[in-house]
């Protein structure tokens, strides 16, 4: 682009405040010379550094300046001095106060702090000054003039070295303080100098209605968009990334043709194990892995559905021999935060009629599980379930469902081997290759529900395909986290800079 070229599409402020360069200029300097606010110079200098016309260089400085208790003894001078002022000549203890105008607390502080210093005597209640402390009336003097030069805020430069140990001082007294300030430089680069010698004035910057009405714009030249220069990054609102995953996951199985399940996060544990064929002594039932609720500690168990998940339990159905134990009906009414969304597909078969098959459903849904938390491990997280129900399905269409899922989930290459879980037989294991970590990935498990799941629940014994995987580190995996924890940590940084679902 050629000097005038670049020329053209500088904004007025830009237009402004380039001029009014020199060798090297402070913000302050610029803003007497072209009479902007501070802001605006700012802005325009932030402009024509990303176009390359300046340079800006920032130094630091420590700024002294005094508290309200710095200017009160600015105006009355320090406590310390005014006493011993006071006792030039040996004085009676009792009298300094009204002497020297000393509070009780000022008193107090200066006696300790000469005494301590040798620079008073005290006998027989009167106080004298020792030749140490008529030495330091001396120093005491330039800390008087060195409050009264901080009545203005100065640059620690302006100190004399000599009063460092001073300073030091009255900063852990509190009677001044210091800030650092960044001060910016900004000198004209070469290039600005080329650009400078093309800058017009004359230029419409901005069209009104009164400039199109009478024609002046035919007549000036309009100055041009720099379409690459920098705008500010903005970040549009938008879903948390948890909750845009759950959407797409939902929108998924939608597709494929499923219907939703919804059910409450409080269940009783004769569905969230018992309509399973999880035995009532099995240790994922125990106080270590599962919430247990207090109060409410039991609910009502569907009467029409008991005495066949009983006897599944106790004797076995369909040719099995059960688990051979006595199941407790009070176990089972037990009210717990469900560990898993299989719950929902237990519900669902129990409620299921001739009319309703074959049907294909799925649900998405917190979990929660009594997990010590670390970097892979938290105590709630969100898993989707999904069956299918079809007296004509087998295990290929189990693989072919979960195939299809993991595709639309974004991984090329899926495989499964064979697995265990209690209510599913026969049983495999998902694992997706991540091209990143050059190795496999075991995702969720799967299976056809058992006889012993399926005929108390729905009555007969059909193959019902299943499966119930967690997304966590799916998610972890497509927003590149390290830390489980991080999904829900909320940091505003990183929501905003995370890509739409």
């Amino acid at each position: 682009m050629k000097y005038e070229e670049i020329a053209k599409t500088l904004h007025p402020l830009e237009r402004s405040v380039l001029p009014g360069i020199a060798k090297q200029n402070t913000v302050e300097q610029i803003c007497e010379k072209t009479n902007l606010q501070d802001v605006e110079v700012v802005r325009a200098i932030q402009w024509l550094k990303a176009k390359g016309l300046v340079e800006v260089s920032e130094t630091k400085r420590e700024i002294l300046s005094l508290t309200v208790l710095g200017e009160e003894y600015s105006k009355t001078s320090l406590p310390e001095y005014r006493f011993l002022r006071a006792v030039q000549s040996p004085t009676m203890l009792k009298d300094i106060p009204a002497k020297a105008s000393l509070g009780r607390d000022e008193f107090n502080v200066s006696i300790g702090m000469l005494r301590k210093e040798g620079m008073i005597g005290i006998q027989d209640s009167s106080v004298r000054i020792t030749s140490i402390g008529k030495k330091h009336l001396n120093n005491l003097e330039s800390t008087r003039k060195l409050l009264k030069k901080l009545e203005k805020s100065i640059s620690s430069e302006g100190i004399n070295p000599k009063h460092r140990h001073i300073v030091n001082d009255l900063k852990k007294r509190g009677i001044i303080e210091s800030k650092e300030k960044k001060f910016r430089r900004v000198s004209i680069k070469p290039l600005g100098k080329r650009v400078l010698k093309h800058i017009r004035t004359d230029m419409i910057d901005k069209l009104t209605t009164q400039i199109i009405s009478s024609g002046t714009w035919k007549k000036k030249e309009i100055r041009p968009y720099d379409v690459m220069a920098r705008v500010p990054e903005i970040y549009p609102g938008k879903k948390h990334f948890i909750r845009q995953a759950i959407d797409y996951i939902r929108r998924i199985w939608i597709e494929m043709g499923f219907k939703e399940m919804k059910a409450p996060m409080v269940e009783l544990s004769f569905w969230n194990f018992d309509a399973l064929f999880t035995p009532q002594d099995h240790p994922a039932r125990e106080m270590q892995d599962t919430f247990f609720m207090k109060k409410p500690r039991y609910g009502q168990i569907p009467k029409n559905k008991v005495s066949a998940v009983k006897k599944a339990h106790e004797t076995g159905v369909a040719g099995s021999k059960g688990w051979g134990y006595k199941w407790d009906e009070k176990i089972s009414k037990q009210l717990v935060l469900r560990t898993h969304t299989t719950s929902l597909s237990a519900r669902k078969l129990a409620t299921m009629g001739k009319e309703d098959i074959p049907g294909k459903f799925f649900s998405v849904g917190k979990v929660f599980r009594n997990e010590t938390l670390d970097w892979k491990h938290l105590a709630e997280f969100y898993q989707t379930d999904g069956i299918v129900v079809d007296p004509d399905v087998n295990f290929k269409h189990l693989l072919g469902y979960l195939k299809r899922y993991l595709t639309k989930m974004g991984f090329g290459r899926a495989r499964f081997r064979p697995g265990y879980f209690p209510y599913t037989e026969m049983s495999v294991e998902a694992e997706v290759y991540v091209p990143e970590h050059r190795a496999w990935k075991e995702l969720f498990g799967a299976g056809i529900f058992r006889p012993e799941v399926v005929e108390p629940l729905l009555g007969i014994d059909i193959p019902v395909l299943a499966w119930g995987p967690g997304f966590g580190r799916i998610i972890m995996d497509a927003y590149e986290i390290k830390d489980m924890r991080d999904l829900y940590s909320n940091d505003l940084k990183h929501l905003r800079k995370a890509r739409l679902f």
